[in-house]
């Protein structure tokens, strides 16, 4: 079984990620996930230039996340990015954030995206062997 494409990125968890709690605020953690996600869709041959010159673009179509532990402010997240299931036109990311000094799994999120050629904003049917290495 092939093991499956992903990326894993770091974030210190700063003052504008938190609240006056020093907890980090839960739109923190959806930019967290972009950015990994961001790493990730570069992997799948998606890099930001690629997609700024074909004007196709990765659009999130759904997200479900499930804050399981809080983080604070100080500490070093670890983001585990994968690509899950591939159809037609839509495909799967998911992600496991971790905080780095107790292996502590503090988020769990998934997200289902759709390839968009702008300006039209229509939907374009992935690649054959989208997401194989």
């Amino acid at each position: 079984m092939k093991s499956p494409i992903e990326c894993v990125t770091r974030e210190e968890v700063m003052f504008f990620d938190t609240d006056c709690g020093q907890v980090v605020h839960n739109i923190a953690y959806l930019r967290m996930i972009e950015t990994c996600r961001t790493r990730l869709a570069a992997r799948l041959g998606m890099d930001l230039r690629q997609m700024t010159e074909s004007r196709c673009f990765p659009v999130v179509t759904r997200t479900e996340i499930d804050y399981r532990r809080p983080a604070r402010l100080g500490d070093w997240l670890s983001l585990r990015g994968t690509l899950g299931e591939v159809g037609g036109v839509r495909f799967w990311c998911h992600f496991e954030m971790t905080r780095e000094s107790d292996g502590e799994l503090l988020v769990t999120a998934r997200q289902a995206l759709a390839l968009v050629q702008m300006p039209e904003g229509r939907p374009v049917r992935l690649p054959p062997g989208f997401g194989e290495e």
